[in-house]
């Protein structure tokens, strides 16, 4: 029998309230020296929306009592796997839970109309050789954009939002004149509030930037890949 794994906590002994894992099994804390590895007994998991859900639950029930770092949806491991990665990975996994301990995700759907200053122009009619260095041209300078943009909405961001970001990723997928994308921050518990509060005074400042906030999440964002097997096990 394989162990379906939702997140590593500390200092849990059993849920507050029962909730069912995927699939329906039972969700059970499986003590590996002071980390807590929350599990069900489970060999295969659909991938289904049903399960999809069941695992954000568990995790979401966890993240309501202590400080959780997730795991991947569809993560399956034997009993010896599991101790073998805690106890190999102690230093880090303190770490992370030392980083994420108080802190919450919030998310930010954004629609940033950006404009630059110098479009692409029509290029002439070329043989595939020139075409070809072209195209490897355009991605390249794809790359470049990509990267100055996220810098550049990075900053803007922080120019509002300041310290209440404690830790922050982007997806982004960046064009000419129309970013779209999330932007994911780690946030302090206890400032929810201003953060939604800044949020919603920025498109009066910058009409550019169409914002949607949710959460918060559990910090599945800033879990750390690192913290991970290298593949997932058994997800059917």
């Amino acid at each position: 029998m394989k162990l379906y794994a939702y997140c590593l906590c500390t200092d849990l002994e059993t849920l507050a309230t029962a909730v069912s894992g995927v699939s329906g099994t039972a969700v059970r804390i499986l003590k590996i020296d002071d980390i807590s590895v929350v599990v069900s007994d489970c060999d295969t998991v659909p991938a289904t929306q049903e399960n999809m859900l069941a695992h954000a639950a568990v995790v979401r029930r966890v993240f309501e009592q202590t400080t959780t770092v997730p795991f991947r949806f569809g993560t399956l491991a034997n009993e010896e796997q599991l101790r073998s990665f805690v106890t190999g990975h102690k230093l880090a996994i303190a770490k992370k839970l030392a980083h994420l301990r108080g802190r919450v995700e919030m998310d930010l759907k954004i629609t940033w109309q950006h404009q630059t200053s110098q479009p692409d122009q029509p290029e002439e009619a070329a043989g595939p050789g020139t075409a070809f260095l072209r195209q490897k041209r355009r991605e390249l300078l794809g790359d470049d954009r990509a990267v100055a943009q996220r810098k550049e909405l990075s900053s803007l961001l922080r120019e509002d939002l300041g310290d209440l970001i404690k830790d922050e990723e982007m997806n982004l997928q960046p064009s000419e004149t129309r970013v779209l994308g999330k932007v994911f921050h780690l946030v302090e518990s206890s400032k929810i509030q201003d953060y939604r509060d800044r949020i919603s005074e920025i498109p009066g400042k910058r009409p550019e930037l169409v914002l949607e906030v949710s959460g918060p999440w559990p910090p599945y964002s800033f879990a750390n890949i690192e913290l991970e097997f290298g593949s997932q096990f058994g997800v059917s």
